[in-house]
């Protein structure tokens, strides 16, 4: 076994990859689908950087926050913005 000689001091730094805005939209929308109470089938997630834009259409009030919940509850996600409207005929 080979050792190599330390090249930091401190703390180890923390590995951080940058994520694409594809791969946030795929676990927002990964989540939304898992939730229950909630059918997302209507409702489409577009990410700008690590804001999140949900729109689109659910059955009741309750289901808008339990998307937004949902959507904020990722990591990566730092805003949300919901534009969802509530139509009992979607």
């Amino acid at each position: 076994m080979v050792f190599k000689e330390r090249t930091f001091y401190g703390q180890a730094p923390e590995l951080v990859l940058p994520q694409s805005p594809a791969e946030l939209e795929s676990r927002v929308a990964d989540c939304l689908a898992t939730v229950d109470g909630l059918d997302a089938s209507d409702v489409v997630v577009v990410a700008k950087g690590n804001t999140i834009l949900l729109s689109g259409n659910v059955m009741s009030p309750a289901e808008i926050g339990r998307a937004e919940d949902a959507a904020r509850s990722i990591d990566g996600v730092a805003e949300v913005l919901n534009r969802i409207v509530a139509s009992p005929s979607a």
